[in-house]
């Protein structure tokens, strides 16, 4: 079964797209389904290198020290098949209203899910964004071969978003943020 609405959420490092999606979570209290396209990624790093996934997938420094790797092996993967990413880690994703898909990196994975939930759902883009002084912060430093590379570049030039919400310092409060995320959705 078909979310009504799939959100798909972009932002560079350091925005905050986590921390809103989490609160959105919260706000949406049981109607929606968190979803993390570097979730299979950084599963089958950690499977491979025998790593912690739970630090994998935190926003702390211990994902920092593979962040490197896991973008080259997943653009080889990638090369093979855009969709990979997007279709394993939406296979087990539970049948919920809304599915909220915290980390779009590229055009190719917001084609995936236009071809694949385009009939029969409603898409929603928005893009984060956070002026580079909040950005480092919460922690960026920028980091060749990872912050020029497509997965957090490839979007730049993207123009057709639904909403743009802005999370550095001129931000409004979270409530407004979600409020305005809210008016994406249809009555649930």
């Amino acid at each position: 079964m078909s979310p009504k609405v799939i959100l798909l959420f972009s932002g560079k490092r350091k925005c905050g797209k986590d921390f809103v999606t989490d609160h959105l979570k919260e706000k949406l209290d049981g109607l929606c389904e968190v979803i993390k396209i570097s979730q299979p990624i950084k599963s089958h790093w950690a499977k491979e290198k025998n790593l912690s996934l739970k630090d994998l997938l935190s926003d702390g420094e211990y994902k920092e020290l593979f962040r490197l790797e896991l973008i080259k092996w997943s653009e080889e993967m990638r090369d093979k098949d855009y969709g990979y990413f997007c279709r394993a880690a939406c296979q087990n994703a539970a049948d919920k209203p809304v599915w909220i898909v915290s980390d779009i990196r590229r055009k190719t994975d917001i084609k995936w899910f236009k071809e694949s939930y385009g009939e029969c759902s409603s898409l929603k883009t928005i893009r984060l964004t956070a002026d580079l002084e909040t950005r480092k912060q919460r922690g960026y430093k920028f980091a060749s071969g990872i912050d020029d590379a497509a997965s957090e570049c490839d979007l730049d030039d993207f123009n057709e978003w639904d909403l743009v919400i802005n999370n550095g310092k001129e931000r409004d409060t979270l409530e407004k943020q979600l409020n305005s995320i809210m008016t994406l959705l249809p009555t649930l």
